[in-house]
């Protein structure tokens, strides 16, 4: 109950006050503990040799800078990605850059890529090493002013990788100028070996590959904004190259027709609800392109079991949220959870893998969820 009316009171503040208030409690493990969930199902599930409590994590741009992710996995989540980092720390862009839109469940944002850069956060990840739980994901990103952007996606890998359980390549924020160029097949291809290269500097090999070195996962992060083409270029790049993985999707460029609110007009990055069906399409297509040869991890637009469900049902290994979490407060990781476990329990399933990938059309995988998560509510 304290912890719901926390949440609404941070609503009236400005909404990076907030954040950065809400990173500071967490530092401190501030935040309430998961409930137990009195159902069958067994959420635990392993991607990329990986081992998972549970499907859900919290996405990139919440613990920009790695000083709060044991206290987020405290709320849950059984993996946090941090970043994203920078070679360079950078400010990013100039404030107010982050804007609630109430009306619409949704945020927009513009941060820019505000890091402390890939040197302090490593100290921070060192300085915690012993004190880690769950999965550790590390995203990364190139500098606004780098004059050379591929390069700094090499460098920020084999500084942080050894601190990471898995990386992730972020070439899809819409609020660095030219970043999305990188996944047209022009760039892609440099773009991937680049970030190899920062691993075996580090001492690691992608997954995929057997050469002797340690293996560290690297998943790449894509826009909703692409067309089937250009979906099916990255996914080819991936499988051939021996990416783990692909995280769908980052936030939009594109505003839906009747988006409300004083802010709606606000340039950046759309994030929550009007984000949710897009971000599941193109997650189903990348899904049906991949044919589970890439790990695959949903975001966008999640705030409730039925939208991680329904996710899941149309080929995510995991889900992970931040917005929903800015919107409603520290509870919702674990309702999240139990909603699934008993979404799973209505479904005759067990586990994720039951289920995963088994409605391929995202409109009827949104359908079903909705349906199943009503039912358990009556």
């Amino acid at each position: 109950m304290m912890w719901n009316l926390l949440a609404k009171l941070a609503q009236h503040l400005p909404a990076e006050i907030a954040h950065q208030i809400a990173v500071a409690a967490l530092h401190y493990n501030l935040g309430p503990r998961p409930a137990q969930c009195q159902s069958k199902a067994d959420l635990s599930l392993r991607i990329a040799g990986l081992e998972f409590a549970n499907p859900l994590g919290l996405a990139a741009g919440f613990d920009k800078n790695a000083t709060c992710f044991n206290g987020a996995m405290g709320l849950g989540f059984a993996h946090v990605e941090v970043g994203t980092i920078t070679p360079k720390p950078q400010p990013g862009n100039p404030k107010p850059r982050v804007f609630r839109l109430p009306e619409e469940n949704a945020v927009i944002n513009r941060y820019g890529f505000n890091s402390h850069g890939m040197d302090r956060v490593a100290e921070n990840l060192y300085a915690t090493a012993s004190k880690r739980v769950g999965i550790l994901g590390v995203n990364v990103g190139a500098n606004k002013s780098s004059n050379d952007p591929i390069d700094d996606y090499r460098q920020a890998v084999a500084m942080l990788a050894p601190y990471a359980d898995y990386i992730t390549l972020n070439i899809s924020s819409p609020n660095t100028p030219g970043l999305r160029n990188l996944q047209t097949k022009r760039h892609l291809a440099d773009l991937l070996m680049a970030g190899f290269a920062g691993c075996r500097e580090a001492g690691f090999e992608p997954a995929c590959r057997s050469t002797g070195l340690r293996q560290k996962p690297i998943f790449l992060k894509i826009a909703p904004d692409l067309q089937h083409d250009d979906l099916a270029t990255i996914v080819d790049s991936c499988v051939e190259t021996g990416v783990s993985g692909i995280i769908a999707t980052n936030t939009t460029i594109g505003r839906p027709t009747g988006l409300n609110g004083v802010h709606a007009g606000e340039a950046g990055g759309l994030s929550g609800l009007p984000l949710f069906a897009a971000s599941t399409g193109i997650l189903a297509e990348v899904a049906s392109l991949s044919q589970n040869r890439l790990g695959l991890i949903g975001v966008g637009g999640v705030s409730a079991g039925w939208q991680a469900y329904a996710k899941i049902l149309v080929g995510a290994d995991m889900v992970q949220l931040y917005t929903g979490l800015a919107l409603e407060g520290p509870h919702l990781p674990n309702r999240i959870l139990h909603e699934l476990a008993h979404m799973l329990d209505a479904d005759g399933a067990t586990r994720i893998d039951e289920v995963k990938g088994q409605i391929v059309d995202s409109t009827a995988a949104i359908k079903h969820a909705l349906g199943l998560y009503e039912g358990l509510s009556k």
